[in-house]
């Protein structure tokens, strides 16, 4: 079976290309390393998994490992596009401006953004991602529509050869989610650097009903920006990371070969020891549904893999029943197949999130009763619903109100339509469709179900990473999970505090909205741009060199 390998050959992971773009990722190549590299893909020839070339020492400057918009936002960054100030613009931050002001010929990824961000205020807790958005949607959350004061220049020779891994098409989890919805965010929110939502829907000859829209034109929209932007030669769409882990060269030995010291125990002192690379290994899903193995070696590694690949679970007893759904796929694909036509009993929903709210107005939607369980009170200012406001999300506050007015109250029995339980848990599912729910007075109930959905949010799957990469996290014995344990960053740079050339984004950092990870995606090309310059500068200064390091 034909395996694609960069330790192999450079020419190999491409090998699935066409002709036109396996040339194009060649002269980018070339570009970025110089002609030396050049005469060395040239040679390498495509290989089997039994001929692996033992000596090669190329190494790719970038690997991202999911094809949301995050990582959607950091190749674009990284194929060389560059934002600048407009030359009209003035931004209502006065004090910002001014500072943007004193590097305008500059663009801000090669400005000082520590000194840029200070004393900014915003709904994200990572300073780059509050200023990036302030300069995208100046003062949008005082409900103002201002005109970014960014422009986009595209500058070859920043561009930095990489390679993007997603298990769909460019867009990420916005293909799989429920198209009966609208966003939370608005339109212009979702959208990515250089192409306006608007304009782009325009293009389609569809009109936008609201400034909300529906997760499927979402999608279609990234899918969309990678190709208008010329980013496709940097995506590999069905593709499955199976291992990444950190290789080690001997210092003293530049002809050593790579080792994995998570399978070694490595007596060596660490001044020794250099860390060199990333070893990256999957597999891509092919037409037949047959498995391409591949490895490749990478000198940094981006984890924007977003947190929907593992649905939160309760962990009580009964809960891999099959009545019991963990997502809303699962429950619109239940009541469309008609598995809930003409049951008298309720629907539980567990959660309240948006999420939840969301199955409570498909429920209702379908006319099928629900009881909602949920451990906060209705006055919790923690809910999501608090942040909202009235007139632009209608059908969560109406849900918010039965979730305040149509609580069960003790002796009753069940309202037609929806009951609610504050500050309750499930205790366990039956195998007879029945559950136990328990106030926080330790009162238990016992209910008839036609179904169970339990939305309490989800988790990331990182797997492929030592410790399911637990040891990322502000609290290193416990899961990553976007609110509770995101992975622990450098404020301006997003490398993982805990391991170097390590880098994270989006919801793996706390940051759920597009309007805020688009900030991750500045820090990383920010830090990555001035590792660059140092490099080229030492190689200047070594006049020159043979090969690659």
């Amino acid at each position: 079976m034909p395996v694609w390998c960069c330790r192999c050959s450079l020419a190999g992971h491409f090998s699935y290309s066409d002709t036109e773009t396996e040339g194009e990722i060649f002269n980018s190549l070339v570009q970025y390393f110089g002609d030396n590299l050049g005469r060395k893909v040239k040679a390498m020839p495509l290989v089997e998994e039994t001929s692996l070339l033992e000596d090669s020492s190329v190494t790719l400057p970038v690997v991202i490992i999911g094809n949301g918009p995050s990582g959607i936002c950091l190749s674009y960054m990284l194929s060389g596009y560059r934002p600048y100030l407009s030359s009209e613009a003035i931004h209502p931050n006065t004090i910002l401006h001014s500072k943007l002001e004193e590097s305008r010929h500059l663009s801000i990824i090669d400005q000082d953004l520590e000194y840029l961000s200070e004393g900014l205020e915003g709904r994200s807790s990572n300073p780059v991602a509050v200023l990036f958005d302030t300069l995208l949607h100046p003062d949008a959350d005082f409900g103002y529509d201002y005109p970014s004061v960014l422009h986009w220049k595209l500058e070859q020779r920043h561009y930095i050869p990489h390679l993007v891994f997603g298990k769909g098409p460019p867009g990420g989890a916005w293909h799989n989610m429920e198209g009966s919805m609208l966003t939370i965010s608005f339109g212009n929110w979702m959208e990515l650097p250089g192409l306006k939502f608007k304009d782009w829907v325009s293009s389609k000859r569809r009109n936008l009903k609201g400034d909300r829209v529906m997760p499927d034109e979402i999608a279609r929209y990234y899918k969309h920006y990678v190709k208008v932007m010329g980013l496709q030669k940097n995506f590999r769409e069905n593709t499955f990371i199976t291992s990444v882990s950190r290789l080690y060269r001997d210092q003293d030995d530049s002809d050593s070969q790579e080792i994995d010291v998570s399978k070694q125990h490595l007596q060596i002192e660490k001044s020794k020891i250099i860390k060199r690379n990333w070893e990256i290994r999957g597999y891509q899903r092919i037409g037949d549904g047959s498995h391409v193995p591949f490895c490749l070696f990478a000198e940094n590694v981006v984890l924007a893999t977003g947190t929907l690949d593992s649905p939160g679970h309760l962990e009580i007893e009964g809960e891999d029943f099959p009545f019991v759904f963990h997502s809303m796929p699962e429950f619109g694909a239940a009541v469309n197949k008609g598995k809930l036509r003409g049951k008298v009993d309720p629907v539980l929903i567990v959660g309240s999130g948006l999420t939840a709210a969301d199955a409570v107005l498909f429920a209702h939607n379908n006319n099928i009763p629900v009881i909602h369980v949920f451990r906060r009170r209705v006055t919790d200012q923690g809910l999501i619903f608090k942040q909202l406001p009235k007139k632009l999300y209608p059908e969560y506050h109406k849900v918010y109100h039965m979730m305040c007015t149509q609580s069960y109250a003790g002796d009753s029995n069940l309202l037609s339509d929806y009951t609610s339980f504050p500050e309750h848990h499930v205790l366990s599912f039956k195998s007879d469709m029945k559950c136990i729910l328990q106030s926080v007075s330790g009162l238990k109930k016992i209910f008839k179900l036609s179904a169970a959905v339990v939305l309490i949010g989800s988790h990331p799957n990182l797997s492929f990473l030592k410790e399911q990469g637990c040891y990322l996290g502000h609290k290193s014995s416990q899961p990553i999970t976007c609110k509770g344990n995101p992975v622990e960053i450098d404020a301006f740079t997003y490398e993982c505090v805990k391991e170097s050339n390590l880098f994270a984004l989006g919801p793996l950092v706390g940051d759920n909205f597009v309007r805020f990870l688009k900030g991750g995606a500045l820090g990383v090309t920010h830090c990555l741009a001035i590792r660059q310059k140092k490099k080229q500068h030492l190689f200047v200064e070594r006049g020159g060199g043979d090969g690659i390091a």
